[in-house]
């Protein structure tokens, strides 16, 4: 008879935003009258950038003549996004990156669920809590942990380092030694951000212990502060330990388009293997590769035309965000986040658990955001608003907040 992969059953309920979407459903179609703003999933709102439009443009009529067709993409993506990306991503920030090792993909949160499938599955896992579910949901569904805790609301056998307002929601270095460490900076959901010094302890930790980080920089765009690093291959010895996940989706506005990259270093070595060569592995058998008009439109963000735009669009979704931080602010509520990152972390007020919150919201300003327990357990009594709205909707829904 067939068996079913069992680790499945370990999940609490369906993923965190699916039940969102569906909470605000049910309550959309008792309510047809009142308009929602939406300020709870990170998906963007401002279209492609000129730029963008006029690369796929190019490469649709490309794939319209036999001569510049283009069928299956190479297995780690085009040499020409590659190229770009090493060059604008890495050198020109000092890092030794080469177009060699970096793999295009479809985006970040495929490849940071993707990648767990390289690693054994007695390998102990340390996550930030509160953590961005995929990181430990993928872990889940291999095997690599043990049953839901529901008094603790975690899982048995994962290592989880909270990220606590007392340590400015930046994890401690664990006393359990880990074999993967998931690293998101600037952060998802805290909107935290990390000194360099502060990501080359976890850098200099990792060498030391043997662990290999998986270091998703995602919001890296956003930063606005000096000392920030953009990679974690800015620190160290970093080649040796971490392996990068980026993506489109933020930076570019590519959430519907699909783009991202994956570096696996070719000095990262466990076992004597390779993890550049397994990931490959992985990639060429499982994966066909983002298509070639999302790739050229990947390339004409690093255009110089493509960067001006692109600039003026995070800055656009910054400006939602310092109005979203000083409008809580003024209202009473303790608030981070928001200065290096897109997304703004609350205390629940009046000792509110995070859902109770999320309710109130909704049914007392018709305001969508994201409760801080799907996080984690550390998230409970925190909540997180995106500033991916538009800055119309976003100041509506502030107004409204600070009327409650």
């Amino acid at each position: 008879m067939t068996t079913i992969n069992k680790n499945y059953l370990k999940l609490p309920g369906s993923y965190l935003f699916s039940n969102i979407a569906k909470k605000v459903s049910a309550y959309q179609e008792a309510h047809p009258q009142d308009q929602i703003v939406r300020l709870g999933i990170g998906d963007v709102t401002q279209p492609l950038a000129p730029a963008v439009i006029d690369a796929l443009h190019k490469a649709v009529d490309e794939m319209a003549r036999g001569e510049t067709f283009h069928g299956y993409a190479p297995d780690l993506g085009y040499e020409f996004l590659r190229t770009a990306i090493a060059k604008n991503d890495y050198a020109d920030r000092g890092c030794a990156i080469s177009a060699d090792e970096i793999f295009v993909s479809d985006g970040a949160k495929s490849d940071s669920g993707n990648i767990q499938e390289i690693f054994g599955v007695d390998n102990k896992v340390a996550v930030c809590d509160p953590v961005y579910p995929v990181y430990v949901d993928t872990n889940v569904m291999a095997g690599r942990t043990g049953e839901y805790n529901r008094d603790r609301e975690n899982f048995d056998g994962v290592i989880y380092m909270p990220c606590l307002e007392e340590n400015g929601f930046l994890p401690e270095l664990p006393k359990e030694t880990p074999d993967l460490i998931y690293l998101c900076f600037p952060n998802n959901p805290s909107g935290a951000a990390i000194t360099k010094e502060r990501l080359q302890e976890w850098v200099d930790y990792a060498n030391k212990t043997g662990a290999v980080i998986i270091y998703d920089a995602a919001y890296e765009a956003y930063i606005t502060e000096e000392g920030i690093p953009h990679s974690i291959y800015e620190c160290d010895g970093a080649r040796t330990c971490a392996i990068e996940i980026r993506s489109f989706s933020k930076n570019a506005g590519f959430t519907g388009v699909r783009l991202g990259f994956t570096v696996v270093p070719k000095d990262l070595v466990r076992e004597g293997v390779r993890l550049h060569d397994l990931w490959a592995r992985r990639h060429g058998t499982k994966f066909n590769g983002a298509p070639y008009i999302v790739q050229k439109a990947g390339e004409a963000v690093y255009s110089p035309e493509g960067k001006a735009q692109l600039k003026e669009q995070v800055a656009y979704y910054m400006r939602n965000a310092h109005y979203i931080y000083n409008g809580l602010k003024d209202a009473g509520y303790s608030v981070s986040g928001g200065v290096n990152a897109p997304y703004i972390w609350l205390k629940t007020p009046r000792g509110m658990t995070s859902w109770e919150f999320f309710d109130h919201l909704l049914e007392k300003a018709h305001v969508v955001g994201t409760p801080g327990s799907g996080f984690g357990a550390a998230g409970e009594g925190y909540f997180r608003l995106t500033a991916f709205g538009s800055y119309e909707n976003t100041q509506e829904a502030i107004r409204r907040i600070q009327a409650l």
